[in-house]
């Protein structure tokens, strides 16, 4: 398959040149510092579970909690989607994001069907299930689709599923100028070597990955993707190494904290300097997940830590 151009380079006085992870370069006075933004997911118990939070309000919470990026997911918004159409939801997104001054990245896709299944009727409809937040996230003037690489476990066929799912969502998007971009995210797909073979085999510009400094995971103990404790699990820093040449955006990941602030399970240091190393130019996405802290504190807590070794 030959490699499309997809990125375009849009030259602009107010926010110079966009480079294909979204990030401008008038932002960029050094390679080393990134631009920090919030993962929807950090305040998932807000929205799902405790109910003090409204997810369209979720641009306003992030402004007072001190960000000017954010990062959705599609599955926090299906209670309002029973109540508005889509195309009225993103209205209230975009207004929310620009009275708030808050920037949107992109769109972590989930439970929209099966890209890697071996039944092509289930990629197929797996696809036509994506599109509209493909659109949505062209409205939001968002530069990425976050999907997820589910369907099969056989490893080979899997590759070979998700190159063909991968490719046609791919070509679909580029219409609207929106990476598709991979998450480690339990499975084969947080075996990073292998999800970087199948991005390498798309060998499509607007094809790549979100490295998540957590999601090494391949096998649980109670055969769930996301949820209990890991059996088997792909070395998270080589898994970095692994996806960060094809990184789009990157997510930094969090569960616990020690009384000096560091986080317990990964070591923060040496994920952003192997984010360096890649010459990566976009945002450092936190995803906090823990449960000894509030939402808010564990995410101050991780932007703390970013913040730390960010420079």
């Amino acid at each position: 398959m030959k490699r499309r151009k997809f990125n375009k380079i849009v030259t602009s006085l107010s926010s110079g040149i966009i480079l294909s992870n979204g990030y401008s370069c008038s932002n960029i006075n050094n390679v080393d510092k990134y631009g920090i933004s919030l993962a929807q997911w950090s305040l998932h118990k807000m929205i799902k579970i405790d109910k003090t939070l409204n997810p369209i309000d979720f641009a306003q919470k992030s402004k007072e909690l001190g960000f000017d990026a954010i990062e959705y997911v599609s599955t926090l918004y299906r209670p309002i989607l029973e109540k508005l159409s889509i195309k009225e939801m993103t209205k209230e997104l975009i207004n929310k994001s620009k009275e708030y001054d808050v920037k949107n990245l992109l769109i972590m896709v989930d439970d929209e069907g099966n890209l890697s299944s071996s039944n092509l009727s289930e990629i197929k409809e797996a696809i036509e299930k994506h599109k509209r937040w493909i659109e949505m996230a062209s409205k939001l003037e968002c530069h990425s689709v976050r999907v997820n690489l589910e369907g099969e476990d056989q490893l080979d066929k899997w590759k070979d599923n998700s190159i063909k799912g991968l490719s046609m969502l791919s070509e679909f998007a580029s219409n609207y100028n929106i990476n598709i971009i991979v998450e480690n995210h339990g499975g084969n797909s947080s075996i990073g070597k292998e999800l970087a073979e199948v991005i390498k085999n798309v060998n499509l510009d607007n094809c790549g990955t979100l490295p998540d400094f957590g999601n090494f995971c391949i096998k649980r103990k109670n055969g769930s993707l996301y949820d209990g404790p890991c059996d088997i699990e792909y070395d998270k820093y080589e898994g970095m190494k692994d996806l960060m040449p094809y990184a789009k955006a990157v997510s930094a990941k969090s569960y616990d904290f020690d009384q000096f602030g560091n986080e317990t399970t990964i070591d923060f240091k040496k994920m952003i300097d192997i984010v360096k190393e890649f010459n990566y130019n976009g945002y450092l996405g936190i995803e906090y997940e823990g449960n000894n802290h509030s939402e808010s504190d564990g995410i101050e807590l991780t932007k703390k830590l970013i913040q730390k070794y960010n420079s």
